[in-house]
């Protein structure tokens, strides 16, 4: 892991009780190998500052109306929504007060896994295709913080079903039975790559769109905050700025 600090690891609280497998009910990630792109838990890479400021900006918008399910999407693919959902859950994962939770539900393209170099054969995909494959199984926590990854396995499949799915709607249930010092962050598929962004949303308290300098037009970014709404927007993240 990129040298982060020992935190002690905060209780779980969904023992025993409705919400999402946490820390002490997934298996370690002990051998988890990141790759450079996870700065968000290395305090001492000081590209982790944007992330600490944008952790800090997002207790700030959710503690005001206590939301705790964001999603993480662009309009376009490749503006780097995975690597910002990644790296802002990483950074929320070294707070001792705080349990973050991060889901890759970009079910096509699924590079969560990759970018905090852990070794799956199933996750969400499977998940929310079967109902004998426990939640338990899928999740890792990541060493030294208090995040829990639910990754996913890439593949051409029928998203758009899974996202209307009583699967998933039980899974976001269990997600809202955590407790107030929970955060759930979702990375969405693009806005315009299909329709799994626009039908996802529709179940959170809100969304985070990244922009890509330079890349994104002010086109696309009005289409994609129509197809989000009604779902709140909680802020635009400006990358590769």
């Amino acid at each position: 892991m990129n040298g982060g600090p020992n935190l002690p690891l905060h209780a779980d609280a969904t023992a025993g009780r409705a919400g999402l497998p946490g820390i002490g009910d997934v298996p370690e990630a002990d051998d988890a190998v990141p790759s450079a792109k996870l700065v968000g838990s290395n305090s001492k890479d000081p590209n982790s500052r944007s992330f600490n400021l944008l952790r800090a900006q997002l207790i700030k918008k959710l503690s005001e109306n206590g939301s705790r399910l964001v999603g993480i999407t662009s309009p376009a693919p490749n503006a780097g929504k995975s690597f910002v959902a990644s790296n802002l859950a990483a950074s929320l994962g070294q707070l001792p007060n705080k349990r973050t939770f991060l889901v890759d539900l970009d079910l096509r393209r699924a590079t969560i896994a990759d970018i905090f170099g852990l070794s799956v054969t199933e996750g969400m995909t499977e998940y929310l295709v079967d109902d004998t494959v426990a939640l338990g199984r899928i999740g890792r926590h990541f060493p030294n913080s208090n995040l829990v990854v639910y990754p996913t396995v890439a593949g051409p499949i029928h998203s758009a079903e899974l996202m209307v799915g009583d699967r998933l709607d039980e899974f976001f249930s269990m997600a809202r039975g955590l407790g107030d010092d929970a955060i759930v962050i979702v990375d969405l598929p693009p806005t315009f790559a299909n329709d799994d962004a626009i039908l996802a949303a529709e179940k959170l308290d809100g969304v985070l769109l990244v922009v890509e300098q330079g890349v994104t037009t002010k086109k696309q970014l009005q289409g994609a905050l129509q197809l989000i709404s009604p779902t709140p927007i909680l802020g635009t993240v400006f990358n590769r700025f």
